[in-house]
């Protein structure tokens, strides 16, 4: 009865339209006050406790970098070289907007993030050439999906930190499923625009424009290299590479593109402040959710009742694969992975998954909730910044959808998609 209450609590508090942070808090305050003999104020204490951890100070500082660069023109390069490679083919701005969201995605490691600069910047772009609005808004939604897979990641540090994983073995680890991701929806997105008649921009493939592009978008591709060198190389801890981000974005957005004001440095440190103000308030709750589960020995429990079903590696995994597909389409990423880590990780480690692989899997199974409806993070971003009725866009939001389903088989069944550079 105390896991009716906690999860059934919870889906039910979401579904009224009460915050996430606030349904998953609630359940676990009500858990612990009917079901547990320890007082409620247990709760707290494990949300402070969750809380305190240097390595969880990345996500404030790669959120901050991530709204700086929008607003000092490190995005915007990003779309002129990728748009001066590419963006004269059939369905070339969509395949921009993907290239782009995945060089963005490489400096701040967030799906919303890259998703809101991408999509201010291209949406208008294509509506100009004729795109079906919500064809390009959708785009730009699951293009979204891969800021969290390609290093660095939030939800990578999140599931580090949850299930005592090396961060740096996940961020070289999502290197190769982020690339995968890029290409299966850039291949999608050509043959949409192909049976549509969706044309590229008017850049002219030459050398020139190329090199031109690459002079002036120089500092925003040397973030990248910068930021994920240093991690590799020993230079710096994750932690103290987000930090190095926001410096580097200041350095760059203010004293070499010179389109950093103080004004909006402000308005990025305000939206860095609200954004970290709610996912701190999630991953609080989460916490203490997931510590309840953990005294429970809940873990063990399903671990036990899957392996009691059955035995066979192919079976488990896709079972978990269909679970983790509607838990992402129903809640937010960073509490399903404090939670969901913990209890499933015990389960694939049976059978001999590395927990680096079971953080890919996860990761992408959730990143694919971002872009399928209800709860779809970056559909709603997309929507608000196209205008386009989130309805409008299921259609395609399925379809993308089941393209990153490709990848996702590929990282389940495969290893080697996962563990190749840091084996």
């Amino acid at each position: 009865m105390s896991m009716l209450l906690l999860f059934g609590g919870m889906i039910l508090f979401i579904f009224i339209g009460v915050p996430v942070g606030y349904s998953i808090g609630l359940s676990t305050i009500l858990t612990y006050a009917f079901y547990s003999d320890m007082p409620v104020s247990i709760v707290a204490q494990n949300g402070f406790t969750g809380l305190n951890s240097f390595v969880l100070l990345a996500i404030p500082f790669f959120i901050l970098a991530g709204v700086i660069m929008g607003e000092g023109g490190i995005a915007k390069r990003l779309v002129d070289i990728a748009d001066a490679c590419i963006g004269h083919v059939t369905g070339g701005l969509g395949m921009v907007a993907i290239a782009t969201a995945t060089f963005f995605g490489a400096i701040t490691g967030s799906g919303n993030a890259t998703t809101s600069a991408v999509g201010s910047l291209l949406i208008p772009s294509m509506s100009e050439k004729k795109y079906d609005k919500a064809f390009s808004a959708t785009l730009v939604a699951a293009a979204g999906s891969i800021g969290i897979i390609i290093p660095p990641s939030i939800p990578f540090v999140v599931y580090g930190v949850a299930t005592n994983t090396s961060i740096g073995d996940l961020f070289i680890a999502g290197i190769i499923p982020g690339l995968m991701m890029c290409f299966v929806l850039m291949i999608a997105s050509y043959f949409v625009s192909k049976k549509h008649g969706y044309g590229g921009s008017d850049t002219r493939p030459n050398l020139k424009n190329i090199l031109h592009a690459l002079k002036h978008g120089i500092f925003a591709l040397l973030a990248p290299v910068i930021i994920l060198g240093g991690i590799y190389t020993g230079v710096f801890t994750p932690t103290e590479s987000a930090v190095v981000a926001v410096v580097y974005s200041i350095v760059v957005g203010v004293f070499i593109y010179r389109e950093l004001s103080l004004k909006g440095l402000m308005h990025a440190l305000y939206t860095a402040a609200i954004i970290n103000g709610i996912t701190s308030f999630i991953i609080a709750f989460s916490a203490a959710m997931s510590k309840y589960l953990s005294l429970e020995r809940i873990p063990d429990m399903i671990c036990n009742g899957i392996l009691s079903i059955t035995d066979n590696k192919f079976i488990i995994l896709l079972m978990l694969n269909i679970v983790l597909l509607i838990v992402g389409m129903l809640i937010d990423i960073i509490p399903a992975i404090i939670i969901l880590g913990p209890i499933f990780l015990p389960l694939v480690q049976t059978f001999g998954m590395d927990p680096v692989q079971f953080g890919l899997l996860l990761t992408v199974n959730l990143g694919i909730g971002f872009v399928t409806p209800p709860y779809g993070s970056t559909l709603f971003v997309a929507s608000a910044i196209s205008h386009v009725p989130v309805d409008r866009m299921f259609k395609y939001a399925f379809f993308f959808a089941a393209v990153l389903c490709v990848v996702l088989m590929l990282i389940t069944y495969v290893p080697w998609f996962s563990l190749a550079l840091i084996s």
